[in-house]
């Protein structure tokens, strides 16, 4: 084994502590485990006190790994702010992500909140990123409703940063001619881009996009249509990829079509991003919970050992306190 993989996801929960931050991990990308017995490796004390939608990365320019997620928590928010009515979380909520950083994947600095874009923006949802190796620095991206066409159908805006303590303005990055869009995700492959991204509307489904440069113009990948057409629609966002060691190429999508924790992750194979076309891979697949919308990194094998050593351990100092 010469890599492994860490999902960095939550939990979909009526309860605060689903919307927090947990880890999976995983040797070959299919089988995977849970890390710190299950429970919360951080925690939200800002903002709404919740978060949703995570990315990961390992940032260059400061040698720290990053964790970016959406600043929302329904457990608390739907009950009271924002009266069980997503169109105004679309427009007033979300105002922030929420970021924590760390040199070694163990040792977290606290939750803080960045704010990103004027008073136009309503929601910042899904945060993701990708490093532009042309211009060595970072594409970050998410999904907005926007006051320029009264808080209607979201698109994919974007900035720029090395460090993540400094972002250029927001700039639109995709708007789909009829539909709202949410949950963009942008890979590289031999020198093109590949933005998956769930198009809501009548048809919602997910669909894949290429550029030649990151901050596009993307245009459709038909082929990928063309896997996708017997998966029902409506009931599968927030998909998240990863190149796993054989160079084949593994697309998680989120399934919401049934409620509560039967909800998760299915995964499909494809053996490039170019071709388009992927595979249903669930008898290879198996996650001890129902996971939510997250991303992927890949890690060495010494990570995964050091990462599941360490919270076992944590755990296991809870766990004699407990008894005592």
């Amino acid at each position: 084994m010469k890599q492994a993989y860490l999902f960095v996801h939550f939990k979909e929960k009526s309860t605060p502590d689903g919307e927090q931050v947990y880890f999976g991990l995983s040797k070959d990308g299919f089988q995977w485990e849970e890390v710190n017995g299950g429970n919360p490796i951080l925690w939200c004390y800002y903002g709404d006190k919740g978060a949703r939608d995570f990315t990961i990365t390992f940032c260059q320019e400061t040698g720290k790994y990053v964790i970016l997620a959406t600043d929302l928590s329904l457990a608390y928010g739907m009950r009271g702010k924002y009266h069980h009515n997503w169109d105004e979380i679309s427009k007033n909520g979300s105002k922030c992500l929420s970021i924590w950083e760390s040199e070694d994947l163990l040792h977290w600095s606290e939750q803080r909140l960045i704010k990103i874009g004027d008073e136009k923006f309503g929601c910042l949802w899904a945060p993701d990123i990708v490093y532009d190796k042309k211009r060595g620095d970072y594409l970050l991206h998410w999904s907005s409703s926007h006051g320029d066409n009264g808080y209607g159908k979201k698109a994919i805006y974007c900035c720029r940063t090395k460090d993540f303590e400094h972002f250029t303005a927001p700039q639109l990055l995709y708007r789909h001619p009829q539909e709202a869009v949410i949950d963009s995700a942008i890979y590289e492959e031999e020198d093109s881009f590949y933005m998956f991204v769930k198009r809501e509307g009548e048809d919602c489904r997910n669909i894949l996009l290429r550029a030649d440069k990151v901050e596009g113009p993307y245009e459709q990948v038909k082929a990928f249509d063309e896997s996708m057409a017997d998966l029902e629609a409506g009931v599968y966002e927030a998909p998240t990829a990863v190149k796993l060691e054989d160079g084949r190429w593994c697309l998680f999508l989120d399934y919401y079509g049934v409620p509560g924790e039967g909800q998760g992750y299915v995964p499909f194979v494809a053996d490039s991003l170019g071709s388009g076309r992927f595979v249903r891979a669930d008898e290879k697949f198996s996650f001890p919970y129902g996971f939510k919308h997250g991303t992927i990194l890949t890690i060495t094998a010494e990570q995964y050992e050091a990462v599941k050593g360490y919270y076992k351990e944590k755990d296991s100092r809870k766990g004699k306190m407990e008894m005592e």
